[in-house]
């Protein structure tokens, strides 16, 4: 059975100031059954990690180069984040693939630069709004599973987010059976690949939206193995709220 996973993206949010809500974090003890993960900005990973020392919260990242070292002014390779304390790292965030023209290959290689440092990968997928109109939803979502996942996945060193690009941030939220589809879609395709005890044993997380309110309803829908959350990461109180639903 495939432990739940709640997993904080605070993107480019978060001073010292705010590990005080990680110290509450961390004090509330969430449920052992949900599996909680932060990713916070990369200046507070190390400092986030001490913080989290012998509690039940892990850290990640929220990118990484797909080379370990050399001339990349700005970038940071998944050593370094794995030397200042991450066990995770988000890959292929809509954000980066829009802003950062992040290709599936750039991912791929990502993805296989984080496996070698012994980091896992939480690779992000999802159409945008004009995609979903074209209803071509499954067959953007099925090619970036395919380019975007290196060949070597396994339920230890791969999470896939589902995140539909027009809910990100917006309020805005697929409904039950949309994300049904597409949570169904992702795991056929993944036990097609990979056999059906790693397509199995990858947990299948939502990324749109998120939060206290809508939490219940979205992680009774199949193969929804927890969430990836942004806004409502950054407050003990919403995200405790969160892990405890998805802990029920």
């Amino acid at each position: 059975m495939r432990r739940k996973l709640a997993a904080g993206n605070w993107k480019m949010n978060g001073l010292r100031a705010a590990l005080s809500e990680v110290e509450l974090l961390a004090k509330a003890q969430p449920a052992p059954n949900c599996e909680v993960v932060l990713c916070p900005p990369a200046t507070l990973v190390r400092s986030m990690a001490k913080v989290c020392v012998d509690n039940c919260v892990t850290i990640g990242a929220q990118d990484c180069h797909e080379n370990s070292s050399g001339a990349h002014t700005g970038d940071i390779s998944a050593e370094m984040l794995v030397d200042a304390g991450a066990e995770y790292v988000i890959l292929g965030h809509s954000e980066r693939r829009e802003a950062y023209g992040e290709s599936d290959e750039t991912v791929r290689l990502k993805a296989k630069a984080a496996w070698a440092a012994g980091l896992s990968a939480i690779i992000c997928v999802g159409e945008s709004e004009e995609q979903r109109r074209a209803t071509n939803t499954l067959d953007i979502i099925g090619g970036q599973l395919a380019g975007s996942i290196p060949d070597a996945a396994t339920g230890e060193n791969l999470v896939v987010a589902y995140e539909p690009i027009w809910a990100i941030g917006t309020g805005l939220v697929p409904s039950l059976g949309d994300i049904g589809e597409v949570h169904d879609f992702i795991r056929m395709r993944l036990e097609r690949r990979f056999g059906e005890g790693v397509g199995r044993s990858v947990r299948v997380l939502y990324g749109g939206s998120m939060n206290p309110g809508n939490v219940d309803d979205i992680r009774r829908v199949p193969n929804v193995d927890g969430g990836l959350i942004g806004g409502a990461s950054l407050k003990a109180a919403d995200f405790s709220k969160i892990i405890a639903a998805l802990a029920a």
